[in-house]
């Protein structure tokens, strides 16, 4: 059993991995369309789906997703959604994996083969996710506390760069009132999904407390509009949108000229690199439980690691399947529907959720 600050690391996690992903690409295409009207409301409809998921979960205590879902619902509703969860988690992985494979041919080795890369990430990922949810949680407190004082170190020198213009981020700031669609908010509120990772980990919870989780919502916020504003203030309102990975264009424009390595690309790409691997990680780790689960009796409560290479080994070909037809704009289209998926999975999920604590308290 672990204590509650992992739901934090969770989060944590996720919110840091945010600024890389897809969401600074929507975000900066609709920053004359409601983008930061987006970040405003994404941040509210984030926080009330973090109260009430962490408070349905806590109502189970000691028990993942399979578990509560095979106990309550009934079996033609419960497999068919672990199921989907299931295959929603391995789609996160392959998605993360798909563009750090990008980011690491444009911006460090153009020359080295993706297979190469991406056969590397896989047997990584593939090995780690087997492990327990309680080691996994402890490499990942282990994780974060390494690398988060150096992004903490890059976003505050990007801030702080001559390079920074204020101007372009104010221009910006004149298209608030401004209303998002769908797709801007569903980007938005991705930085909350850290805590979806529950719906397996919840299983290593002594009590899931959520006394101090006000602070995810503030620490979202300010993520967001850094996340978005920085790369507009190095790149300008108008230049901003040639660049697909804005991030790493903006950390090749930083210098450190005090610092062992000048150029804040590699420091930055090193640390994206450990956080992306462990990201794939937990994703895979999450899906593999979920598939498991679907195969699993209602009274069946002892985890097996027999048959994991048999579910991990399948997705890992269809990941290189994937990664031989795919580029850079199916690539930017592949990740912008995850997002608009995985914002109306997350409402399904509080309603199954829902429901499965009604026949539960019927039961008691």
């Amino acid at each position: 059993m672990v204590s509650g600050k992992y739901i934090y690391y969770l989060f944590l996690m996720n919110a840091l991995i945010n600024i890389i992903n897809f969401v600074p690409r929507i975000l900066v295409m609709m920053r004359f369309h409601g983008a930061l009207m987006a970040i405003f409301i994404g941040t509210v409809v984030g926080t009330a789906i973090l109260f009430a998921f962490t408070r349905l979960m806590s109502r189970f205590q000691g028990k993942g997703l399979p578990e509560i879902f095979n106990r309550y619902l009934p079996r033609v509703f419960s497999v068919p959604l672990l199921l989907l969860y299931s295959i929603f988690w391995f789609g996160a992985a392959i998605v993360t994996m798909l563009s750090f494979v990008d980011i690491t041919l444009r911006f460090i080795s153009p020359d080295i083969s993706p297979y190469a890369v991406m056969i590397g990430f896989l047997l990584l990922s593939s090995i780690c996710a087997r492990l327990s949810s309680e080691s996994i949680l402890y490499a990942l407190e282990t994780i974060l506390l390494l690398i988060t004082p150096l992004i903490v170190y890059i976003l505050v020198k990007s801030l702080t760069s001559e390079g920074f213009s204020w101007d372009a981020v104010l221009q910006t700031i004149t298209y608030l009132w401004t209303k998002p669609n769908y797709s801007a908010v569903a980007g938005a509120t991705f930085i909350f999904s850290g805590y979806m990772n529950l719906v397996v980990f919840n299983r290593n919870f002594r009590n899931l407390k959520t006394r101090l989780l006000w602070v995810i919502p503030v620490t979202a916020f300010v993520i967001l509009l850094v996340t978005f504003l920085v790369p507009i203030g190095y790149h300008g309102t108008v230049g901003v949108e040639d660049h697909v990975y804005s991030w790493f264009s903006t950390a090749d424009s930083i210098r450190m000229e005090l610092f062992i390595i000048e150029r804040v690309l590699f420091l930055f790409y090193t640390t994206y690199l450990s956080l992306s691997l462990f990201s794939m990680t937990i994703h895979w780790h999450v899906g593999l439980e979920l598939f498991k689960g679907v195969f699993r009796s209602r009274h069946e409560k002892k985890e097996s690691k027999k048959g994991d290479w048999w579910i991990l080994t399948p997705v890992c070909i269809v990941t290189l399947l994937l990664m031989s037809f795919m580029n850079q704009v199916r690539l930017a289209q592949m990740g912008q529907w995850f997002l608009n998926i995985r914002f109306a999975n997350e409402f399904v999920l509080l309603i199954a959720l829902y429901i499965a604590n009604k026949r539960s308290a019927r039961r008691t």
